[in-house]
C-alpha cells in the first residue's frame, strides 16, 4: 500500500522537530476504554517513562477543556488513535481527530491508530457500528460530517497500525473456565508489543557514548552472549578492568541497545563520587527515580527502610538497572542487594575496578574489558588526531610511537589524539619525548583512583613492583616482599582484583602507564632532589645521589644498572644517611651473565670499592651484587633480616663469621673459590 500523504508528512518532518511538551497523546471515546483497555495502555507507557497525555490525567478540572486539549496535540510527538464501537458517536472524539490530522500535516507527528474490537474497514467505509453514529450527524452536521469521514478513511489505511481482534474475546468468552483476568493478560501482551514499538520510534533516555567508538561490537557481542537470558531469571552482570579501559562507555552502549526491553531502568553514574560526597541513600532514591519515572512517592530517612522500599517496588517490575564505577561491597549490598528483590527477567550490570567486588556480591558473570588491538589502536588515535580513520601517511611511525606508549588504553589513546590534533612532525616528536618522562595529568588522574584507594602496606608492594619487579617472578618477589612484612599474597592478589598487576606464567606484570604513574608518585615524593625519594631506579638519578652524597633516610630502595649507566664510585658516606635501606641492585645485563657463564675465570672489571666500605644493612632485606669486587662483605655488615642474597661472579671469599642469617632463603653465588666459611648460615 501507498503511503498516505499524513505518512509521508510524518516521515519528512525529520528535517524540523518541534520542542515536544508530550511523548504520546491518547485519543480514545471514554464511555468505550477509559476504565479498560486505554486504562491499562496509558499505565504501561507511564511506566515505561514515555510520557502521555489523556484528558482526565492532564487537564485541571474546571478549566476550559477544548484550548487545552487542542494544545496537547500540538505538543505531542506520537498520537495514538484508539478506535472503538462507539467512537464515531462522539463528536468531541472526532473533531480531535480532524486537529490531529491539521497537526500531523503541519508539525509533522505520526498517527498511530489502534482498532479495537473494531474493524478497520468499518473505520474506513462508516459501516458496521460506525453506520448509525453517521446517520445522526448527517442530519445535524453536514459541513463537519464531510471532514470527519475523511478524517477517518485517512487514519484507517496507515499502514503502521495496530488491530486488536474481536475473534480472539470470543475464544476467551467460550471458555468460561478463564476468568477476566487472562483477557486482560493478552491486552498486556498486545501493549506490551505496541509500548516496545512506541520505545523504539521514541528512541529516549538514550545515554551519549560519544562519536569515536572502536570496537564496541566485540563488547556488545559478548555481554549479549553473557546477559541472554532466555529462563527468565535474575542475572547480575560485572564488568572490570583497569581505570580508562571504558567500562562506563561499554555500560551506556549496553544499556542503549536493550533498556526498552524492560519496564523500568536505571543507570547510576560514578557510584563511588556520589556515594561518598551524597550517601548512599541519594543513589537509593534516584534509582527509584528513575524506575518509578519521578513519581518515587515514598519518603524514607535512612538506608535500612530504603532496601525495604526498593524490595518492595522493584519485585514487581522486570527492570535494567547499571550500578556504574563501585568501589565498595556496602554501595551493592544497598543499592542492588540480592537476585530476590527483583522481579524475574532483570538485568543488574555492575562495572568495577576491582574484581574481587564481584565476587563476593556473588554476580553471575564477570566480563573484563581487555585493551584494544594494534588496529583498533590506529582507528581510534586517527580518529582524534587527524580526524579520519587511517593515519597520515607522514604521521605513521610518530603514530606507531603513540600507539605503544597507551598500550591499547582508550583514555591514553584519546588523549594523545586530541593533544596531538594538528600538531606539526616536530611538535609530535617534543610531545611524545616529554611523555616518556611525565605521564600527562588527565590520565594520571584516573588511574591514581585504584591506587588512592589500596593501604600503606599495598602502596608499598605496588610501588615496589612498579619501580624494581616488573617483569620479574612472582614466588621471587613475594620473599622478599615477606621479608619486609608486606603479607605479599594478599597483598599482590588485591592488586590483581584491582587491576593494578597481573600474573601470567607466574610473572608479575602491569600495564605500562600504571608503572608510569608509580614512577611519578614516586618522583613526586620530591621533585628536585632524588635523594629525599623513596625509590631510585633511574640511572641518572641513582648517579646524582651516589657520586654527590645526597641520599637520605627517605631512601628504601635502590636498583643499578652497571651495563647502562658510566661507571662511579661507591663510597661509604654516599650511602651513610640511608638507614631504612631495603633493597639493594648492583647488577647488569644479560649479555654479561652470558659472557661470564665462559669466562668464569677471567678478571671481569669491577666497580671499585675501598677496602673499608659499608653501608646500611639493619633493614635490609635484599642484596643483589654482580661483580661485588670485595673479599667479604662489610666487618659491621648485618644480615639477620636479609632474606635474598645474589653474589654472582663476585671475589666474595668469606661471607661474614659472627652472627647468622637468620631469614636468609636464598643465597646466589658463582665465583672462582668457595666460601672458607659456611657456619654463618643457620639450617
Amino acid at each position: 500500500m501507498a503511503p498516505t500523504s499524513i505518512e509521508r508528512a510524518s516521515a519528512s518532518s525529520s528535517t524540523s522537530i518541534p520542542p515536544w511538551k508530550y511523548d504520546v497523546f491518547l485519543s480514545f471515546r471514554g464511555a468505550d476504554t477509559r476504565e479498560n483497555f486505554t486504562d491499562h495502555l496509558y499505565t504501561a507507557l507511564i511506566e515505561r517513562g514515555i510520557h502521555t497525555f489523556r484528558d482526565d490525567e492532564e487537564i485541571e478540572r474546571g478549566s476550559e477543556i477544548t484550548p487545552k486539549l487542542l494544545k496537547a496535540i500540538e505538543e505531542s510527538r506520537f498520537c495514538v488513535v484508539v478506535f472503538s464501537k462507539g467512537y464515531a458517536y462522539s463528536r468531541w472524539c472526532l473533531d480531535e481527530l480532524v486537529k490531529i490530522i491539521e497537526c500531523v500535516k503541519e508539525n509533522g507527528q505520526t498517527i498511530i491508530p489502534i482498532f479495537y474490537h473494531v474493524d478497520p474497514s468499518d473505520v474506513r467505509k462508516q459501516t458496521g457500528s460506525f453506520t448509525e453514529a453517521f446517520v445522526n450527524h448527517e442530519k445535524q452536521y453536514e459541513e463537519e460530517t464531510k471532514r470527519w469521514k475523511a478524517a477517518l478513511r485517512e487514519v484507517s489505511n496507515i499502514s503502521a497500525g495496530w488491530h486488536l481482534e474481536h475473534g480472539y474475546e470470543s475464544v476467551l468468552i467460550k471458555k468460561i473456565t478463564n476468568d477476566i483476568c487472562k483477557r486482560l493478560r493478552y491486552e498486556s501482551k498486545f501493549i506490551k508489543r505496541f509500548v516496545n514499538e512506541i520505545r523504539r520510534r521514541l528512541n529516549c533516555k538514550i545515554l551519549s557514548v560519544g562519536e569515536n567508538i572502536v570496537g564496541m561490537d566485540f563488547h556488545l557481542d559478548k555481554l549479549n552472549s553473557l546477559i541472554n537470558n532466555k529462563s527468565n531469571e535474575v542475572r547480575m552482570i560485572g564488568i572490570y578492568g583497569i581505570g580508562g579501559i571504558g567500562k562506563t562507555t561499554i555500560a551506556k552502549a549496553i544499556c542503549n541497545s536493550i533498556s526498552y526491553k524492560f519496564d523500568g531502568w536505571s543507570f547510576l553514574e560514578n557510584v563511588r563520587e556520589i556515594g561518598s560526597s551524597c550517601g548512599l541513600l541519594q543513589l537509593q532514591q534516584n534509582l527509584l527515580n528513575d524506575i518509578l519515572n519521578g513519581r518515587n512517592i515514598y519518603k524514607y530517612h535512612n538506608v535500612d527502610e530504603g532496601v525495604n522500599v526498593m524490595k518492595d517496588r522493584l519485585h514487581s517490575k522486570k527492570v535494567l538497572i547499571v550500578v556504574d564505577h563501585v568501589d565498595n561491597l556496602s554501595q551493592l549490598e544497598c543499592i542492588v542487594g540480592k537476585h530476590d528483590w527483583f522481579c524475574q527477567g532483570s538485568i543488574i550490570i555492575i562495572t568495577t575496578r576491582n574484581k574481587h567486588l564481584l565476587t563476593c556480591h556473588g554476580v553471575d558473570e564477570a566480563y573484563e574489558v581487555k585493551e584494544l588491538n594494534y588496529e583498533e589502536s590506529i582507528e581510534l588515535l586517527s580518529r582524534y588526531a587527524f580526524k579520519q580513520s587511517l593515519p597520515k601517511d607522514d604521521y605513521k611511525n610518530l603514530l606507531v610511537r603513540a600507539i605503544e606508549y597507551a598500550k591499547g588504553l582508550p583514555l591514553a589513546l584519546k588523549f594523545l589524539g586530541i593533544f596531538l590534533f594538528s600538531k606539526t612532525i616536530p611538535e609530535w616528536e617534543s610531545s611524545l619525548c616529554k611523555l616518556r618522562r611525565k605521564i600527562p595529568m588527565e590520565i594520571e588522574s584516573v588511574l591514581k583512583i585504584s591506587f588512592d584507594g589500596l593501604d600503606d602496606m599495598e602502596k608499598d608492594i605496588f610501588l615496589d613492583i612498579a619501580c624494581f619487579f616488573k617483569g620479574k617472578d612472582k614466588d621471587f618477589v613475594s620473599r622478599i616482599l615477606d621479608g619486609c612484612n608486606f603479607y605479599a599474597e594478599s597483598g599482590i592478589r588485591i592488586l590483581v582484583d584491582k587491576c593494578l598487576l597481573t600474573v601470567s606464567n607466574n610473572k608479575l606484570d602491569m600495564h605500562d602507564l600504571l608503572q608510569h604513574m608509580g614512577w611519578e608518585i614516586v618522583r613526586e615524593q620530591c621533585l628536585k632532589e632524588p635523594g629525599e625519594r623513596s625509590r631510585l631506579w633511574e640511572g641518572e638519578d641513582v648517579s646524582h645521589v651516589l657520586t654527590r652524597n645526597t641520599g637520605t633516610k627517605a631512601i628504601e630502595g635502590i636498583i643499578r644498572d652497571m651495563s647502562t649507566s658510566k661507571q662511579i664510585r661507591f663510597t661509604t658516606r654516599a650511602f651513610k644517611q640511608m638507614r631504612r635501606l631495603r633493597l639493594l641492585e648492583v647488577h647488569r645485563d644479560v649479555e654479561y651473565d652470558s659472557m661470564m657463564k665462559y669466562c668464569k675465570d677471567k678478571c671481569i672489571p669491577r666497580e671499585h670499592l675501598p677496602r673499608d666500605f659499608t653501608f646500611p644493612s639493619h633493614d635490609l632485606r635484599y642484596l643483589h651484587w654482580d661483580g661485588y669486587p670485595l673479599k667479604c662483605l662489610p666487618s659491621n655488615f648485618h644480615g639477620e633480616n636479609l632474606v635474598e642474597l645474589s653474589l654472582q661472579s663476585s671475589g666474595i671469599e668469606v661471607l661474614w663469621d659472627k652472627k647468622v642469617f637468620r631469614k636468609l632463603k636464598t643465597f646466589l653465588r658463582e665465583g672462582r673459590k668457595a666460601l672458607c666459611d659456611n657456619k654463618v648460615f643457620k639450617n
